[in-house]
C-alpha cells in the first residue's frame, strides 16, 4: 500500500478518535515511520511502504488514537530550533515557553539556574544561544534528569550544564545572574479539564502542586532572592491567569523591576523580576 493511502486511513482513524488536527499528526507520524524529515514527506507519498514501516506506522497511529502525545511516540520535540528527547517522565516542550527564552536572552548572563528542568529545554537552549555561559538544572525526578543529561550530551553541552537532583533550591549553592523556571502551575481542580494528552500522559508532578497551582512559586520565591547576584534576574513561566498573583509574590519577596511578559497570543506568560542591588554588567 502506498504511503498516501495509509495516510488517508490514519487521518480518518485519528479524526474518529477525536484527535485535534488529525491530518497534521498523521503526517508527523508517517514521516517518523519513514525516517524522513516532515517537511519532505510530500516527496514520499507515492512510495510503497515496506511491511516494517507500514507496521510501525499502524502502531504509532493506534497509540495516537489513545491520545498519547506525538512527542512521546516519536521520542522528541523541536524547541527553539533544536530537537529535544522527550519521555513520559518529562513535560513536552511547548512553543509558549519560547517567550521565556526571548526574555532571558534580552540581557547578558554568565551563570543560569533552571528549576524543575525536565527535558532541560530552557537551560540547554539558553546555554546554546549564549556562548561562554554555564548553568545548572535542578529536578526532583531522577528519570527527568536522565533525559536532561541525554539532551545535554546530544547538544554538546554536557561540559557546561550540571544536572542536580533535589527539590527546587534545596540542593543549590552559590549565586546566579539568571534563574529561570517553568514550574507546575495547574491547580488541582483544573486537572480534570485538561486535554487527555496532558492529563493522562504527562507527569502529574510537573503539572500541578496538588493544590492552588501557586505552591511552586511560593517555594521558589522564598529562596531564589538569596541565590541572585546583585542585579540578577528571575524569570518564571506562569499560567495565563496567574500574572498578578505571582508578580505580587515577587514584590513581597523583595524583588524589584517586576513585570509580566505576554506570549505571542497576548496572554500573560512570564513574570520577570530582578534583584534590586547594582547590576552585574
Amino acid at each position: 500500500m502506498s504511503a498516501a493511502a495509509l495516510l488517508r486511513d490514519a487521518t480518518h482513524r485519528l479524526a474518529e478518535a477525536g484527535v485535534p488536527d488529525p491530518g497534521r499528526d498523521a503526517r508527523r507520524l508517517l514521516a517518523h515511520a519513514l525516517g524522513v524529515d516532515p517537511g519532505r514527506l510530500t516527496l514520499h507519498l507515492s512510495d510503497v511502504m515496506s511491511p516494517e514501516a507500514a507496521r510501525d506506522y499502524t502502531a504509532y497511529v493506534a497509540r495516537r488514537a489513545r491520545r498519547e502525545p506525538v512527542s512521546q511516540i516519536t521520542g522528541s520535540r523541536m524547541f527553539y530550533g533544536r530537537r529535544f528527547r522527550v519521555t513520559a517522565a518529562t513535560l513536552d516542550p511547548r512553543p509558549e515557553s519560547e517567550t521565556l527564552i526571548e526574555a532571558a536572552l534580552a540581557e547578558p548572563f554568565e551563570r543560569v539556574l533552571d528549576l524543575g528542568t525536565g527535558t532541560g529545554c530552557l537551560l540547554l537552549t539558553l546555554l546554546a544561544e549564549a556562548t561562554g555561559t554555564t548553568g545548572q538544572g535542578v529536578d526532583v525526578s531522577p528519570a527527568a534528569l536522565a533525559v536532561a543529561r541525554a539532551n545535554a550530551e546530544a547538544l554538546g553541552l554536557s561540559d557546561r550544564a550540571a544536572m542536580i537532583e533535589g527539590d527546587w533550591l534545596a540542593p543549590v549553592d552559590g549565586a546566579f545572574d539568571l534563574i529561570v523556571s517553568n514550574p507546575p502551575y495547574i491547580a488541582h481542580h483544573e486537572m480534570a479539564g485538561l486535554e487527555p494528552e496532558v492529563r493522562d500522559w504527562e507527569p502529574a508532578l510537573a503539572l500541578t502542586d496538588g493544590a492552588d497551582g501557586l505552591g511552586a512559586y511560593r517555594a521558589i520565591l522564598s529562596a531564589a532572592p538569596s541565590h541572585l547576584v546583585p542585579g540578577g534576574r528571575l524569570l518564571l513561566e506562569i499560567g495565563p491567569e496567574q500574572g498578578d498573583e505571582v508578580a505580587a509574590m515577587a514584590l513581597a519577596a523583595g524583588l524589584d523591576d517586576v513585570s509580566i511578559v505576554p506570549d505571542m497570543d497576548g496572554r500573560d506568560r512570564v513574570v520577570a523580576a530582578r534583584d534590586g542591588r547594582s547590576l552585574p554588567f
